[in-house]
C-alpha cells in the first residue's frame, strides 16, 4: 500500500465518509444490511486472520474504515445494538473452528498408538507446560519490542521455572512408556486455533506458535466474543428492566384508576350530587338550545308570513289590472246603457212621487 493510500485510510478512519465532501461515498450507510457489523466493531475474522495460514479471504459484506468512523460517531448518541449481530457472527465462526478441532482430535486418535489413561494424563501435562512456556516466550518478545527490559527479565525467570517443570514431567512420562513408544512423536491439537502441536517441540517452535498471528488472532476473537456476550447480556437486562418499569407504571396507573372508582362508589351522596349537577347542566343546556331553536323558527315564520302577504297583494293587484285590461267594448256599452236606464227610471219615479204629493195636497 502506498503512502497516499495509507494516509487516505487514516483520514477515513478518523473523520468518516464526509471528510472531504465526497457525496458518492455516502450512498451506503453504516446501518445498511450490506455492511459488516463485525467490521464496525473491529472484530471481523476476515480482518483478524488476514495473512495467516487460515486466511478467510475477502468478507462478503462491505468493509470500510470511513463507515466505522461514522458508526463510532453516531453510537455516542444512539444505541444501534450491533453487538448482537457481531456476536452471532463470531459464535458461528468459533463453532465451526471447534468442530474442526474435534475432527482433528478424532483423526489423531485413529492414527496414533493407543495409550492408557494414566499415560495420556502424563502426556497432557507435558503439553500444558509446553503451552505455558510458549505463551511466556511470546510475552518476553513483546515486552522486549516495547523496550520494557525489567518486566521481560521477570517473565524469563518464569520461563526457566516452567522449563524445569517440563523436564520433570517428561521424565515421568518417559518412565511410564517403552523407549520405542516414547520416541514416537505425539501430536496434540491446540484448543484455541486447531493447529497441531508436538510433544517434543522445542522452545523456538512453541514461541513461534503461541506468539504467532494465527494463535493470537484466535485469542483476540474468542476474547471479543466473550466481551460481546457480556455487553449483550447487560443491554438485554437493561432493556428488560426498562420494559418491566414501564409495565409497573401502567399497572400503577390502573390501580390508581381502580382506587378512584372505588372511592366514588364509597361516597354515593357525593357521586349523586355530582351526577345531579351534571344532569341539571345538561337539561339547562338542552332548554337553552330548544328556546333558541323556537325563537329562530318564529322569526322565520314571521318573515315568511310577511313575504306571503306581500306576494298575495301583488297577485291581487295584478289580477285587477289584468281584468280591467281584458274587458271588451260591448261590456262597456252594456254597462253604460244600464246606468242610463237606471238614471231614467229614477227620474220617472221622482216625477210620479211629486205628482202624488200634489194630488194629496189638493
Amino acid at each position: 500500500m502506498s503512502a497516499q493510500a495509507q494516509m487516505r485510510a487514516m483520514l477515513d478512519q478518523l473523520m468518516g465518509t464526509s471528510r472531504d465532501g465526497d457525496t458518492t461515498r455516502q450512498r451506503i450507510k453504516f446501518s445498511d444490511d450490506r455492511v459488516c457489523k463485525s467490521h464496525l466493531l473491529n472484530c471481523c475474522p476476515h480482518d483478524v486472520l488476514s495473512g495467516t495460514r487460515m486466511d478467510l479471504g475477502e468478507c462478503l459484506k462491505v468493509h470500510d474504515l470511513a463507515l466505522r468512523a461514522d458508526y463510532e460517531i453516531a453510537s455516542k448518541e444512539q444505541d444501534f445494538f450491533f453487538e448482537l449481530d457481531a456476536m452471532d457472527h463470531l459464535q458461528s465462526f468459533i463453532a465451526d473452528c471447534d468442530r474442526r478441532t474435534e475432527v482433528a482430535k478424532k483423526r489423531l486418535a485413529e492414527t496414533q498408538e493407543e495409550i492408557s489413561a494414566e499415560v495420556a494424563a502424563k502426556a497432557e501435562r507435558v503439553h500444558e507446560l509446553n503451552e505455558e512456556i510458549g505463551k511466556l516466550l511470546a510475552k518476553v518478545e513483546q515486552l522486549g519490542a516495547e523496550g520494557n527490559v525489567e518486566e521481560s527479565q521477570k517473565v524469563m525467570d518464569e520461563v526457566e521455572k516452567a522449563r524445569a517443570k517440563k523436564r520433570e514431567a517428561e521424565e515421568v512420562y518417559r518412565n511410564s512408556m517403552p523407549a520405542s513408544s516414547f520416541q514416537q512423536q505425539k501430536l496434540r491439537v491446540c484448543e484455541v486455533c486447531s493447529a497441531y502441536l508436538g510433544l517434543h517441540d522445542n522452545d523456538r517452535r512453541l514461541a513461534d506458535h503461541f506468539g504467532g498471528k494465527l494463535h493470537l488472532g484466535f485469542i483476540e476473537i474468542r476474547e471479543k466474543l466473550e466481551e460481546l456476550k457480556r455487553v449483550v447480556a447487560e443491554k438485554q437486562e437493561k432493556r428488560n428492566q426498562e420494559r418491566l418499569k414501564r409495565r409497573e407504571e401502567r399497572e400503577r396507573e390502573e390501580r390508581e384508576k381502580l382506587r378512584r372508582s372505588r372511592s366514588h362508589s364509597k361516597n354515593p351522596k357525593r357521586s349523586r350530587s355530582r351526577e345531579h349537577r351534571r344532569h341539571r347542566s345538561r337539561s339547562m343546556s338542552r332548554e337553552r338550545k330548544r328556546r333558541t331553536r323556537s325563537k329562530s323558527r318564529e322569526k322565520r315564520h314571521r318573515h315568511r308570513s310577511s313575504k306571503e302577504r306581500f306576494r298575495d297583494q301583488d297577485l291581487a293587484s295584478c289580477d285587477r289590472d289584468r281584468s280591467s285590461r281584458d274587458r271588451s267594448p260591448r261590456d262597456r256599452d252594456r254597462k253604460d246603457k244600464k246606468r242610463s236606464y237606471e238614471s231614467a227610471n229614477g227620474r220617472s219615479e221622482d216625477r210620479r212621487s211629486s205628482e202624488e204629493r200634489e194630488a194629496g195636497e189638493i
